[in-house]
């Protein structure tokens, strides 16, 4: 589980197919072989750890084809930044929203424009996410848990401030881009409780 609170910026080292080698901002010695990562949103499992001489470390994931179809990193080229968080642990504050590192699919980048000293970015998704998604409700984008504002339809726009600006890689999405979905749990179990009374009625 996640909360959608990023902890650092990866970068991309290289790729092979669906092996990926990226570089983290955590050190070697707090890291295990096995543990999960998300990385722009999606929870994969460390399969190498090294000592990174710049400080940090970079590890090693493998992604499925399932994966690779339903997410972002089929496009992924070295140099990228990453959307880092480490799984969440008994105890720690729950900062934004449950997370599962379960990408549902992608949505795609319409717009973004200054509001204020943030950045509003209106997205679209496809259609069959758009009943998950609701006014003042939780999302989480390339791993980060953000606000929806309003929602029209397939679109819905978010607000990003300056320090999730700087501190993540939405400060590089520009129109055009993919990113990661996820859409909120607890809607997602109340539109299918919706759906079941429904039949049931």
């Amino acid at each position: 589980m996640f909360t959608g609170i990023v902890s650092g910026l990866g970068t991309l080292v290289a790729r092979e197919g669906g092996k990926f080698s990226i570089h983290v901002p955590y050190k070697r010695k707090t890291l295990d072989l096995g543990s999960s990562i998300a990385f722009d949103g999606c929870c994969l499992t460390l399969t190498e750890i090294k000592k990174a001489k710049s400080g940090g470390s970079v590890v090693k994931i493998d992604a499925s084809n399932e994966t690779l179809s339903h997410t972002t990193m089929g496009s992924w080229e070295p140099g990228r930044g990453i959307n880092v968080e480490r799984a969440l642990a008994l105890g720690e504050e729950l900062g934004g929203h449950i997370v599962t590192g379960h990408v549902d699919g992608v949505a795609k980048v319409v717009s973004r424009f200054p509001d204020g000293e943030s950045v509003r970015f209106l997205l679209e998704v496809p259609v069959e996410f758009a009943k998950f998604i609701a006014s003042k409700g939780s999302i989480a984008l390339n791993g980060v848990s953000l606000t929806v504002n309003e929602v029209e339809g397939p679109r819905f726009d978010v607000n990003i401030i300056p320090y999730t600006l700087s501190h993540t890689s939405w400060g590089q999405r520009q129109p055009g881009d993919l990113v990661n979905l996820e859409v909120d749990l607890l809607a997602r179990y109340a539109a299918r409780l919706s759906e079941v009374e429904g039949v049931h009625s």
